[in-house]
């Protein structure tokens, strides 16, 4: 079997979602920050009801050609051009999110807790959310924040500049919006950065 062209370059730890049975045929899914559909591979290619949306027209119109590619093309309204805090769909209109190495591009904590937000609010109760992104995780000493004590946007050892969640800041949103799936999992890559894996359950209800 030719496993890329099977599964693409999935993130492992979605891989890790489908192995656990928590994405089913049925599912309505949204890739939020698409890319050209590397994470919807193998989603599209099976023939899930996915969507992609992404805020750079490039990235929206290689998602439709990778869906072409694999077999399944796009019906209309799929591929949407749009930033992740004003999402186009109603509320509870997607069994799974994915979001993945979106989220360290917040500005700042408002605008990061709004794209949380604006996701969880198209997940329908019960929904499966899935996020990975970067943190201070394991590198806190390794920083530099732009703004100390600010808007947790840092200069990491790798060269680049992004938002960095932490711990207690994601458990203060599961406990808003639900419950975690698995525990917080996070990987430090060579000491250049910290990659966090967020996998929450929807809550059911307001209670």
């Amino acid at each position: 079997m030719d496993l890329i062209a099977v599964f693409g370059n999935i993130d492992i730890y979605l891989f890790d979602q489908l192995l656990k049975g928590r994405i089913a045929p049925g599912d309505r899914i949204l890739d939020a920050g698409c890319g050209s559909g590397r994470n919807a591979h193998y989603l599209l290619r099976e023939g899930f009801d996915v969507f992609g949306v992404d805020e750079n027209p490039r990235a929206i119109s290689a998602f439709g050609d990778l869906a072409a590619e694999v077999g399944h093309p796009l019906r209309a309204g799929h591929a949407v051009l749009a930033p992740i805090d004003a999402l186009p769909f109603d509320a509870g209109y997607f069994d799974v999110v994915i979001c993945s190495a979106v989220l360290h591009f917040a500005r700042d904590d408002a605008h990061f807790e709004g794209m949380v937000g604006e996701l969880f609010r198209v997940l329908r109760p019960g929904g499966l959310f899935f996020a990975r992104f970067a943190s201070s995780a394991g590198i806190e000493s390794q920083v530099r924040w732009v703004t100390p004590g600010g808007s947790r946007r840092a200069s990491l050892p790798d060269g680049s500049d992004r938002y960095l969640t932490d711990e207690a800041q994601l458990m203060r949103l599961t406990t808003q919006y639900g419950a975690l799936l698995d525990p917080l999992k996070t990987t430090i890559v060579h000491g250049q950065r910290s990659m966090t894996t967020w996998v929450v359950r929807h809550r059911t209800s307001d209670i």
